[in-house]
């Protein structure tokens, strides 16, 4: 039956489970505790070192009961790392003790570090010396004089140390679903990051329902690709994985090839990457050359999924496709198609609601759910919605409102079915000469061009229409970006004030930790003279 509204519930089926992270991980261990769980996807086949599920979670208590020997239950404890199997082992740890995980993204400077430090009260941090030429001890050092609460600092290079300074008596408290259990700082594509403080109830059934409707199978090798910092890493890639009782194929940075040459190592059965990370395997010379007949599940979400990318990687790999949609705030997944669905559904839609979560699109002016069609807010309902930003009343009053719905800031609409399509964000939207023109439209055909290979469309300051429309483009491998031919091509599809007036081509973008494109930041490198227009 149509919809009257844009307004949908997700099934029923699988139940919202009320459980916590460590009674997760116990129940898996008490079914497979033999089956392995993880592997360090090093690049040094010789260091890959691996842990049964039984092992996972007697260094998991371990860790707690060290941690518990420094920290009370509900105090705030940072890892600033990246996805080393210490990140996982500190997740289900600090689940175990009771203490919330505040994650810190490892390319972080000392500045950006005092802020997540500061503003999440963390009591601890856990950190390498150093990673990639990221000097972190050094910002360590240069940021705590600002954070006072700040008193214990543990380097992962003292790993053993650390786990040898608990007490093997220790209890471990009683956790309950709802307790808080992180902070996750939003990836900040428009601004300075909010801490939202996030429960296990909330990750434990997202990580679960995502891939259930993704059709991960049981048992089956997971790459772990997703940072760790981010809710892609460590609640649909660890946690998901824990749901299926797979073996989590952890690397500690995306690199195409080494990504391609574990997918191929442990037959790797599901895929998560955001699109950037997916674009940069299939342009992969080893792409063609990798056994990769074991993958039955692609996913991908976090930013634009544009539709011939979806087609390309289904023919490429021969395996379904789903696009999960949501954002940090609701554990983070509120919508997502599924396997089964119709080609034009999993290139242009977002698909229905998940499980237990509901779903409605509200005029941004009157804030009325709208009828079938229109674009409005998007805004979600659910066990999935964070318990609030963390120590900012104000925002969380502007997120969360009264009834409990999460205001996303996403534009989006609603067929009569259930399944929403997304338009862009409402911070994304340029307003030019008082005309609304949403990004999404124009970089979903450009990606479609073969000249292409990345698209980000971007509003302009203009003193005569306020805002312009500007293409910021990377060219495909092997092809030659041509500003005449995109413009006629464009003028073919799209009325002329949709229609870029600046074109700028780049070799790599401003991205955040997990790989969306940061628009603000392209903004203000134009602003600072770091573009020219293409000739």
């Amino acid at each position: 039956m149509p919809l009257p509204e844009s307004y949908a519930g997700g099934p029923d089926s699988p139940a919202v489970r009320d459980i916590t992270i460590g009674d997760a991980l116990r129940e898996v261990v008490a079914h497979c505790p033999e089956r392995t769980a993880m592997i360090a996807g090093s690049p040094d086949p010789a260091e890959r070192h691996q842990w049964r599920y039984d092992e996972l979670l007697a260094e998991s208590e371990r860790v707690a009961r060290a941690l518990l020997a420094r920290f009370q239950p509900g105090e705030k404890v940072a890892v600033w790392a990246p996805n080393i199997p210490q990140w996982v082992l500190m997740e289900y740890g600090c689940a175990l003790a009771g203490i919330v995980l505040v994650t810190v993204n490892p390319s972080y400077q000392a500045e950006e570090l005092a802020y997540v430090l500061k503003q999440s009260r963390a009591a601890g941090v856990f950190l390498l010396p150093e990673f990639r030429g990221n000097r972190m001890l050094t910002h360590l050092e240069q940021a705590r004089e600002d954070c006072p609460e700040l008193r214990e600092t543990v380097l992962f290079s003292e790993w053993q140390a650390f786990l040898d300074s608990g007490a093997a008596d220790t209890p471990l408290p009683e956790v309950t679903p709802l307790d808080a259990c992180m902070i996750q700082y939003t990836s900040g594509t428009t601004g300075f990051p909010k801490g939202a403080l996030l429960h296990h109830r909330g990750l434990v059934n997202n990580g679960a329902h995502t891939l259930d409707r993704m059709g991960a199978e049981e048992g089956c090798a997971y790459m772990g690709n997703m940072p760790l910092f981010h809710t892609g890493g460590c609640v649909l890639a660890v946690l998901g994985c824990l749901s299926v009782r797979g073996t989590l194929v952890l690397v500690e940075q995306f690199e195409p090839g080494l990504m391609l040459e574990l997918m191929e190592t442990y037959r790797a059965g599901a895929l998560l990457g955001v699109p950037t990370m997916l674009i940069a395997m299939i342009e992969h010379p080893e792409f063609e050359q990798r056994d990769l007949s074991s993958v039955h599940a692609i996913c991908s979400g976090g930013s634009t999924v544009p539709a011939e990318l979806v087609r390309r990687l289904e023919k490429a790999l021969n395996a379904p496709f789903t696009i999960v949609f949501g954002q940090t705030e609701c554990s983070p997944v509120a919508c997502m198609t599924q396997p089964h669905d119709s080609i034009e559904d999993k290139a242009e839609t977002l698909g229905p609601p998940m499980p237990g979560v509901e779903v409605k699109i509200i005029d941004v002016e009157s804030g009325a759910t709208l009828p079938p069609g229109q674009m409005g807010e998007f805004c979600t309902r659910g066990y999935h919605v964070m318990h609030e930003y963390f120590e900012k009343p104000e925002a969380t009053a502007k997120a969360i409102d009264s009834e409990g719905w999460l205001h996303t800031g996403d534009l989006c609409s609603m067929d009569e079915r259930g399944y929403c399509t997304v338009e862009g964000r409402l911070k994304d939207m340029i307003i030019r000469g008082g005309e609304n023109i949403y990004p999404r439209e124009i970089e979903e055909l450009l990606f479609k061009h073969p000249a292409v290979g990345v698209a980000a469309v971007v509003g302009l300051p203009s003193e005569r229409m306020g805002e312009e429309v500007a293409a910021f483009l990377r060219p495909a491998p092997g092809q030659s970006l041509n500003k005449d031919e995109l413009f006629a091509y464009l003028r073919e599809h799209l009325s002329p004030q949709k229609t870029p007036r600046y074109w700028f081509e780049v070799a790599e973008y401003p991205l955040t930790g997990s790989g969306k494109i940061q628009k603000f930041a392209l903004r203000q490198q134009w602003e600072d003279g770091q573009h020219s227009e293409m000739a």
